[in-house]
């Protein structure tokens, strides 16, 4: 049995986006007022001052803020820009979108150069942040309310927090696809489907990837196979499915958000098939230890980890074990096929990898066309 719920608007997926629209209906988030407390790297102890003590500390450190953010293209972070904005109006805050792979090795050449730019970093390359904590490159710090993050969710010496779920499935036009409408990953190989899907890479997006390989282990190589006898139309960005579908240039879109909000738009419906995988992780964003601007940092992570926030959540899930956002699902840690504990390990294993990426390149070509956010080159945001 399948969940086919729809939202109004999917611009946000792939290497990580932003909290999107829903943020910007946060503009009004009270303070969380209690007596300031613990922001010391490695002191243990939550964040006690409220999000106005934590603004009063970033205007007086000087008022600016850069995030480097994994995404598809610059859009996806205007919610989170209007709603921050809003909310802290003195903070000038920059959200540089590229996708993940590229802001991870950007961070490294900075810190190689002495050229560091971002104070944060919120990327889908989960792999990155446990290096970086080996390295040290990461302020330990628990914003207000890590005790009720879920436990996949943060690092317990505070190098890292998630701040949003992601989830990434398969989803179709109900107009087009009418009684026939896909209801497992098994009915994207039937025959009435062939010209008529449209995919990301799997071998361009380290999540997309995940999502096919458990295609892939679950039914066979032979699945793949037939799933390329299809002929979907690949592109790079995990969005571009989402619009193909919208756009009513195809019926199913593959390897794209997976958003379970109820939403007055039908022209999307993401399944998620009891007993059939899909894959979901939470984002991670962390404080660089060297940043320019370490209030501000704590301000923004504050912010989005906020009851406010989280309860108005893109996508119907929360990091938050306390918080359920509104038309949200149940919780992501309950649906075993999403695999939240399988992604990470994955990520970790880079040999593993890349020997996937090329194999899925022998099914489906090489990875053609320029990125989706562009060629930013080496200090965007500076």
């Amino acid at each position: 049995m399948s969940n086919n719920l729809s939202r109004r608007r999917i611009l946000t997926a792939g290497a990580g986006a932003a909290l999107g629209a829903a943020a910007a209906s946060t503009l009004a988030a009270p303070a969380l007022a209690q007596t300031p407390g613990a922001t010391t790297p490695g002191a243990g102890r939550e964040e006690t001052r409220s999000l106005d003590e934590l603004y009063r500390s970033a205007i007086t450190e000087g008022g600016k803020l850069v995030v480097y953010a994994g995404g598809d293209i610059d859009s996806q972070a205007g919610g989170i820009r209007a709603g921050f904005r809003s909310r802290f109006p003195e903070i000038d805050l920059t959200i540089v979108m590229d996708y993940s792979k590229f802001h991870d090795v950007r961070v490294d050449n900075q810190f190689a150069t002495g050229t560091l730019v971002p104070d944060v970093v919120q990327l889908q390359t989960l792999h990155d942040f446990t290096r970086w904590k080996r390295q040290g490159r990461l302020l330990h710090y628990k914003p207000a309310g890590f005790s009720r993050l879920h436990p996949q969710f943060r690092d317990p010496h505070g190098a890292w927090t998630a701040v949003q779920v992601v989830a990434f499935s398969f989803l179709y036009d109900p107009a087009a696809a009418g009684t026939h409408a896909p209801r497992t990953p098994l009915d994207l190989v039937d025959q009435r489907w062939k010209g008529a899907i449209a995919s990301s890479y799997p071998h361009d997006d380290d999540a997309v990837l995940y999502l096919f390989a458990l295609y892939q282990q679950t039914y066979g190589w032979e699945w793949i196979e037939k799933f390329a006898a299809q002929q979907p139309r690949f592109a790079r960005g995990s969005y571009t499915p989402s619009e193909a579908v919208t756009g009513k240039q195809k019926t199913i879109g593959v390897g794209t958000s997976a958003n379970l909000l109820a939403a007055s738009d039908a022209a999307r419906r993401t399944v998620i098939a009891d007993g059939h995988p899909f894959m979901a992780w939470g984002q991670r964003a962390a404080i660089l230890k060297q940043a320019a601007r370490p209030a501000a940092a704590q301000l923004y992570l504050n912010w989005l980890l906020s009851t406010e926030v989280q309860q108005r959540s893109f996508n119907g899930w929360s990091v938050r074990t306390d918080v359920t956002p509104e038309g949200g699902p149940k919780p992501i840690w309950k649906y075993p096929n999403a695999h939240l504990d399988g992604f990470p390990q994955f990520m970790e294993d880079r040999a593993k990898v890349e020997r996937l990426k090329q194999t899925f390149a022998l099914y489906f070509g090489e990875v053609q066309g320029a990125p989706t956010p562009g060629w930013l080159g080496l200090h965007p945001g500076r």
